[in-house]
C-alpha cells in the first residue's frame, strides 16, 4: 500500500471522528436546552449516587426491626422519613431500594436489548429470516406484557433474578421491532452496497457499518425502558412475585405499608414518590433524548 493511500485513510478517519466528536456535542447542547430533561437527568444521577453509597449515606440497617420504634411519623427523632410496622427506618429502607430497583432494571434492559437487537439485526438484514422471526415477535405481542412477566415468573419462580429475565424478555419485541426497522433503512444506502462489493463479510457490515447508525433509536428505547422495567419491578414485588421480605425494595414497601394507610400513611406514600421520580425522570430524559438525536429538530444548528 502507497504512503498516499495511507495517508488518505488516516485523514478519513480522523474526519470521521470529528463529526462524530462535533454531534455527541451538539446532541449534548440540544439535550441540556430542555430543563425538564435536565431536571430529570439530576434526579436520576442522585439516585444512582443513592444506590451506589447506600452505606455510606444511612445509618441504620435496612432490615434490622426495632419493635420499641415502630410506625413512628415522618422527621422523629433519629429516623426523619420515619419507621415502618417492624420499626425498620424508612430512609434506609428508600435508599437500598433503589439499588434493587436500578440493578434490576439495568439488568433486564440491557438483557433485552442483546435479544432485540439480535433479532432485529438478522430480520431486517437477512430477508429469508425476517418472515420467521417476526413471526416469533408477533407471538410475544400477542401477551399483555405484566401478564407475560407474570407467566415467566410463575414458571421460573420468585426472585429478583427471574423478575430481571422476565422483563427482559417482555423488552425484546419492541427492541426487535425498532432495530429490524432501522437495518431495512440502513442497507439500502449505497455504502453498504460498496462494502458488499468489496467483498465484506455480512457480520462486519452487520456490526461495524449498520448496528452503529441504529444506535439513536436504540438508546432512546433502552431509557425509556428502564423506566417500564422499574415500575414493572415494583408492580411484580407488589404482587409478591419480585423482591422477598425482609429485602427493602419499593413495590413490596407499598405492599406492606397498604394496611397502615390511615394510622401510618408515610409507608406507603414514601416508596411511592420514590417510584414516581425515578420513573418520570427516565421517561422525561428519553423524550429529551428523543429530540436531541432526531435529525428533523437540529435543522438550525
Amino acid at each position: 500500500m502507497s504512503t498516499e493511500v495511507v495517508i488518505n485513510n488516516i485523514s478519513a478517519k480522523q474526519s470521521i471522528s470529528k463529526k462524530k466528536e462535533k454531534f455527541i456535542v451538539q446532541t449534548f447542547k440540544r439535550l441540556i436546552k430542555n430543563r425538564l430533561a435536565v431536571f430529570g437527568l439530576i434526579i436520576i444521577v442522585l439516585q444512582i449516587f443513592m444506590a451506589v453509597f447506600a452505606p455510606l449515606i444511612t445509618i441504620h440497617d435496612p432490615i434490622k426491626q426495632n419493635l420499641a420504634s415502630t410506625e413512628l411519623p415522618i422527621f422523629s427523632s433519629g429516623h426523619w422519613l420515619g419507621t415502618d410496622n417492624y420499626g425498620r427506618d424508612m430512609w434506609s429502607r428508600i435508599v437500598f431500594g433503589s439499588r434493587v430497583s436500578l440493578v434490576v432494571g439495568f439488568s433486564a434492559v440491557i438483557l433485552g436489548l442483546i435479544g432485540g437487537i439480535t433479532i432485529g439485526m438478522l430480520a431486517g438484514y437477512f430477508s429469508k429470516l425476517d418472515g420467521l422471526l417476526m413471526r416469533i415477535v408477533d407471538l410475544l405481542f400477542a401477551f399483555p406484557g405484566i401478564l407475560l412477566a407474570m407467566l415467566i415468573i410463575a414458571i421460573l419462580g420468585t426472585s429478583l433474578v427471574n423478575v430481571a429475565v422476565a422483563i427482559s424478555i417482555w423488552s425484546i419485541p419492541s427492541c426487535a421491532r425498532i432495530v429490524r426497522g432501522s437495518v431495512l433503512t440502513i442497507k439500502k444506502q449505497e455504502y453498504i452496497q460498496a462494502m458488499k462489493t468489496l467483498g465484506a463479510s455480512n457480520l462486519r457490515i452487520m456490526v461495524k457499518h449498520i448496528l452503529p447508525n441504529c444506535m439513536a433509536p436504540i438508546i432512546v428505547f433502552a431509557t425509556m425502558r428502564m423506566a417500564t422495567a422499574i415500575l414493572s419491578t415494583a408492580s411484580l414485588s407488589y404482587l409478591g412475585l419480585g423482591a422477598q421480605p425482609p429485602t427493602a425494595e419499593w413495590g413490596s414497601m407499598i405492599s406492606q405499608g397498604q394496611d397502615y394507610m390511615f394510622s401510618s400513611p408515610h409507608m406507603t406514600i414514601v416508596p411511592g414518590i420514590a417510584i414516581m421520580l425515578i420513573v418520570f425522570s427516565f421517561n422525561v430524559v428519553g423524550d429529551g433524548l428523543r429530540d436531541a438525536l432526531d435529525p428533523n429538530m437540529n435543522i438550525n444548528d
